[in-house]
């Protein structure tokens, strides 16, 4: 369990105003004028915290969306909230160049979005992924096989090539994320008992603990389309739900992914606040085979968030009464 590090730049200088999102929790000020190197979750979590601290901000990422992994649809209710958070965000542009002077950093930029002149920051956070440290724990010695990326391969019980050493979380493989690394942990604990445990999650959560969060389980619309996965959705509009009406923020949804064939969930995603939370009766309805009369039929509480999850099946059975049935064609 030797975890990871953050991937660092090559042509970034050494310098206090330039941090990881290690260094972004331990800063003594609030920078007045920020970059955010990377598009991603870590660098938006940062992003949303200095933002509300009262930094203004500027994010730089090399593809043509944020939160890469996400479904599109997610992504764009967040962008619509926080596009005040950002005077800049420059998709499809590589940061080239930087440089520490007194009075700051100045960073030159390539691509789409590339402003002609280098930029001047305050302070800049780079967060572009992390590496694992598979090639710094002398794991060879002990005859461990460790991949040229520094990961180390396990079988379905976290046993590596030599049988009595157990290996989890990021130094195993993606996703690099806490939840994931005690599940494996368990496993690994367990088969070391000489128990029969195996690591076989049928899925695995992701939340960007944003404002608001965004949090996904399963299969994506994306995954589905590129493996040829026949799926139909139930989309719940959080403007339906009287919860997050009187909470003031009902700008979200709760997405619900079935087979189209087996109605069984596949998939779902959510955004809006508490996200995070609401993504667990998600995860658990994928791993237990539920389909969409399951889900539908079982009483959630009211008024809460959680019941946009109930309702988001019966939009997909065609028998919501929280909101207007699809017009027919």
């Amino acid at each position: 369990a030797a975890g990871s590090q953050a991937v660092k730049l090559p042509f970034v200088p050494e310098d206090p105003r330039i941090f990881d999102s290690t260094g972004a929790l331990e800063l003594r000020d609030i920078p007045n004028k920020m970059l955010v190197i990377g598009g991603g979750i870590i660098g938006l979590e940062m992003a949303t915290v200095y933002s509300t601290l009262g930094a203004r901000l500027d994010v730089v990422e090399m593809l043509d969306g944020l939160m890469q992994g996400a479904d599109r649809d997610l992504v764009k209710v967040w962008d619509k909230v926080n596009k005040h958070r950002f005077d800049n965000v420059m998709l499809k542009t590589k940061t080239v160049g930087v440089e520490a002077k007194p009075d700051g950093i100045y960073v030159k930029f390539e691509g789409e979005s590339a402003p002609a002149e280098p930029q001047r920051y305050d302070a800049v956070l780079v967060s572009v992924g992390r590496s694992p440290n598979g090639k710094k724990i002398g794991a060879e010695k002990a005859g461990v096989a460790v991949t040229d990326r520094g990961f180390i391969d396990v079988d379905k019980q976290m046993r590596t090539n030599v049988p009595h050493i157990y290996a989890i979380g990021d130094i195993v493989g993606q996703p690099m994320l806490a939840h994931k690394a005690v599940h494996e942990a368990h496993v690994a604990a367990e088969a070391a008992h000489g128990e029969k445990a195996y690591f076989d999650a049928k899925q695995i959560p992701s939340v960007a603990f944003t404002d608001p969060e965004v949090a996904w389980a399963g299969k994506t619309e994306d995954q589905c389309k590129a493996e040829g996965i026949k799926y139909s959705k139930g989309v719940f509009p959080w403007a339906a739900s009287g919860r997050a009406i009187a909470n003031g923020r009902d700008e979200g949804f709760t997405k619900l992914i079935f087979d189209e064939e087996t109605h069984r969930i596949i998939g779902g995603g959510i955004v809006g606040t508490h996200a995070g939370d609401l993504i667990s009766e998600v995860c658990l309805a994928i791993e237990m085979g539920a389909d969409a009369v399951d889900i539908g039929k079982t009483i959630h509480p009211h008024p809460t968030l959680g019941e946009s999850i109930g309702m988001a099946a019966e939009i997909y059975e065609g028998v919501c009464t929280d909101v207007p049935p699809p017009r027919k064609r």
